[in-house]
């Protein structure tokens, strides 16, 4: 036998006491940046999602879509804006943020999932009221903040061993129309709601770096009463804040571990889970 083969053998024995430790158990993976852009990560984040699905690991996807909303709008040739990092949506933005999310991205994903081998079921927020929403300011327009998550549809696609693909489209409580919902927000929601063991955010750096232009200052580990002094001192700043924040909130709410992992690496889910190394920031 080849010391490859040898090696081989090596990574799965040290993926059993991970794979025991979380069969049965539920984790919401936000999937978004450069993994949703190119076709070899995209693949490798799949092939991880079935993988740990298989494994028993209850896997819940949560979607963005960003850069497929901004090419839509511009065939039509209708301008992109931003305001505090967040897409500002007229009802025309709307239209086509609800159709770019839960038709096109939402189940070209499911599509690949289930070619893959996996089993997945698209759902967007509005299904059976998963997300429910009101106007998080009118400055940012039809922008919601979620109020309350219906959990049951997700939980019975997890209890019949689907992989929900959930796209983050909410309806609206105080107004009848849907609401764009901030992508890390919703998974974080969702993992309350789910009691999920983990929430794992996909993002395009490797993670919180105390110098931002050295990766090798990862912050491999931060625990919650740390997090004000890394914002006070500039480690966590920019669009990393509200992410960082999503992370806290989902701790103080019961989940256990969060990770902010670096979407650009392959297999950087599989990395987390099941190897002893971990890549990333985790926050607990």
């Amino acid at each position: 036998m080849s010391y490859t083969h040898v090696e081989r053998a090596e990574v799965l024995a040290e993926a059993l006491p991970y794979i025991q430790k979380f069969t049965g158990k539920t984790i919401v993976v936000k999937y978004g940046g450069n993994a949703m852009i190119s076709e070899e990560l995209r693949r490798a984040v799949i092939s991880d999602i079935i993988l740990l699905s298989l494994v028993g690991i209850r896997v819940a996807v949560v979607h963005g879509g960003g850069p497929e909303i901004t090419e839509m709008l511009n065939r039509i040739g209708k301008e992109s804006r931003f305001a505090d990092g967040l897409r500002c949506t007229d009802e025309e933005t709307m239209d086509i943020v609800q159709q770019v999310l839960c038709g096109k991205v939402n189940k070209d994903l499911v599509a690949t999932l289930n070619r893959m081998g996996g089993q997945a079921i698209g759902l967007c927020g509005m299904d059976a009221g998963l997300f429910q929403a009101r106007q998080l300011d009118e400055k940012y327009g039809l922008v919601g903040e979620i109020v309350q998550v219906n959990p049951k549809p997700v939980v019975d696609c997890l209890s019949n061993a689907y992989i929900p693909v959930v796209s983050t489209v909410a309806q609206g409580i105080d107004r009848d129309t849907a609401y764009n919902i901030n992508a890390d927000t919703a998974a974080a929601k969702l993992a309350v709601a789910l009691g999920a063991e983990k929430l794992i955010l996909l993002t395009d750096i490797r993670g919180l770096l105390r110098d931002p232009h050295d990766e090798e200052t990862l912050i491999q580990v931060a625990h919650l009463h740390e997090i004000p002094g890394l914002v006070k001192d500039g480690v966590i700043k920019g669009g990393m804040i509200p992410k960082v924040d999503c992370c806290v909130e989902a701790v103080r709410q019961g989940v256990p571990r969060t990770h902010i992992l670096d979407g650009r690496i392959p297999h950087s889910i599989l990395i987390e889970m099941l190897s002893d190394q971990g890549i990333g920031t985790m926050i607990l």
